[in-house]
């Protein structure tokens, strides 16, 4: 039985648009742009400012401590300045439920709340943010739980035995029915706005002017809600683009032809053998002296928490192998008007002159070294749709390009570490870019694949390096030597008509029970 259930994509996409009245006729009629979005706080196009990045953050597994808190606490107390917080999604574990909020990202986060110093009265669908928090959906934040989990807890010992922990920690009694409960936490939830008042809502908050049509204001303090499941923002001269890639991330066919069956076989046997995992997991999870698994043993090889992460990790690799099997699933309809809006946006930003940059992020890195997401379909099905859509924008602006790369900074989460990559002659438009995972903010971190710091493809019949990690932090050491990490980067942006901006990683680093903390500086981004 699965542990957790995703919708699929055409229902993730019927769902979100009907929370937000997407095919609302008043939206045309007012000139409103749905995915446009202003922040409250507007500065000169050529001022150099700070923001954070956050991702993969929103657990509260540790119950003696926690890296999400100390994560956070380190982010406020060392960067105050910082304009607005990105987070790249998962934002509630495991499954995105309502009954996590209050644990699992109000308690963390309380200082980037209105009314945080009494943060047990603030409901997870009226939260406001005290400075832009401006975050995209993860998997994790549509994931469900299968309904004969909650009939057969009740039922069998051996299950309630282990929801004891699960409950405690990462699971509810159910999920985020479809993403609904992170819509309500922080989309402008329109469907539950009457007919009679949805004018009036609409002229109140989507007063913003763009190139585009108006937009949602947005204002801390006062009124802090997203627009859609993906939007964009202009920021000192900067144009964000923020995507939901749990809509463009379906596997790609697997080829038929001989090696396309070997392949196949792989795969199968993949799955037979992380299949046996989980439930030796399981097994052993279920067997734990309640005592043992409540004692502060955060970097204990067999602890709780280290076990629930392995669970948490198997199951992802089971979930991508038998999404790459399942025909369905390969065949499944992508969705492309997202990727058409984002090559209109990147063309649009291309044009104008007073934009000096282009960053996007999202949830899952077409790039990345860590060792369960590298070789992933997912990965590689958002690596083939996004350069897809900077082939064509090359295409269309390639004289205003010159010798820059077409975006300057694309930033994601889902593999739990920081890596800044970079990608070498792809033979693509996503040439020469700098990726930077943000997943290490809070949840069970991993490790770096065996195989080294450099991706390769399989180009006209021969493997070429198509990318370089710079950089990776993540779990290290064996035992009582393992180290965790965690971290949030903070990016400095500096003044001038020309971007330049400065990646430095900050760590809460857990090992042998102490914690320390530090900076990592990266070198400055042309």
């Amino acid at each position: 039985m699965k542990l957790v259930s995703d919708p699929t994509i055409a229902r993730k996409i019927a769902k979100m648009q009907e929370r937000v009245r997407w095919h609302h006729p008043l939206f045309r009629q007012l000139g409103i742009d749905r995915t446009q979005l202003s922040l409250d706080d507007e500065i000169d196009p050529v001022q150099g400012f700070t923001f954070c990045v956050l991702g993969d953050s929103g657990n509260g597994v540790h119950r003696h401590d926690s890296p999400q808190r100390r994560v956070a606490e380190l982010m406020v107390r060392s960067v105050p300045s910082a304009k607005f917080i990105l987070h790249t999604g998962d934002v509630v574990y495991l499954v995105g439920s309502s009954e996590q909020y209050p644990e699992n990202f109000i308690r963390p986060y309380q200082e980037l709340l209105v009314g945080g110093d009494r943060f047990k009265q603030i409901r997870y669908d009226a939260m406001v943010f005290n400075r832009p928090f401006l975050p995209v959906l993860g998997n994790h934040d549509y994931y469900d739980l299968p309904i004969a989990y909650g009939v057969l807890s009740q039922l069998l010992r051996p299950l309630r035995q282990a929801f004891r922990y699960s409950i405690d920690l990462d699971v509810g009694w159910h999920g985020s029915y479809q993403g609904d409960a992170y819509a309500r936490a922080f989309l402008d939830y329109l469907n539950d706005i009457p007919e009679s008042e949805l004018q009036q809502h609409l002229e109140r908050h989507y007063t913003a002017q763009t190139s585009t049509g108006k937009g949602l204001h947005y204002q801390p303090g006062k009124f802090t809600r997203l627009p859609n499941r993906y939007y964009r923002f202009r920021y000192g001269g900067i144009d964000f683009f923020a995507l939901d890639s749990n809509t463009f991330n379906a596997p790609l066919p697997i080829e038929s032809n001989d090696r396309g069956d070997a392949h196949r076989q792989t795969l199968r046997a993949d799955l037979e053998r992380l299949q046996a995992e989980r439930e030796e997991h399981l097994q052993i999870i279920q067997n734990l002296d309640p005592k043992e698994a409540t004692q502060p043993t955060l970097n204990e090889p067999e602890s709780l928490d280290e076990l629930l992460g392995k669970v948490e990790q198997i199951e992802e690799l089971i979930s991508d192998i038998e999404k790459q099997l399942d025909p369905n699933t390969v065949n499944e309809q992508i969705d492309y008007e997202q990727l058409e809006w984002l090559e209109r946006g990147l063309i649009e930003s291309w044009q104008d002159k007073t934009v000096r940059g282009r960053m996007i992020y999202f949830h899952h890195p077409p790039y990345v070294t860590e060792a369960t997401k590298w070789h992933q379909g997912q990965t590689l099905a958002v690596r083939h749709y996004l350069r897809g859509v900077f082939d064509r924008v090359e295409l269309a602006v390639k004289p205003l390009i010159d010798k820059r790369p077409l975006v300057d900074l694309v930033l994601s989460g889902h593999a739990h570490c920081f890596e800044h990559i970079e990608t070498l002659d792809t033979g693509h438009a996503d040439r020469g870019i700098k990726w930077v995972v943000c997943g290490g903010s809070g949840f069970s971190l991993r490790r770096q694949r065996e195989e080294g710091n450099i991706l390769q493809e399989r180009i006209d019949g021969k493997l070429q390096d198509v990318a370089a990690s710079h950089q990776f932090i993540g779990k290290t050491g064996r035992g009582a030597y393992k180290k965790h990490p965690y971290s949030f980067l903070q990016v400095d942006v500096l003044p001038g008509q020309d971007l330049k901006f400065k990646l430095k990683p900050q760590v809460a680093e857990y090992h042998q029970h102490q914690w320390q903390y530090y900076t990592s500086d990266l070198e400055d981004a042309p």
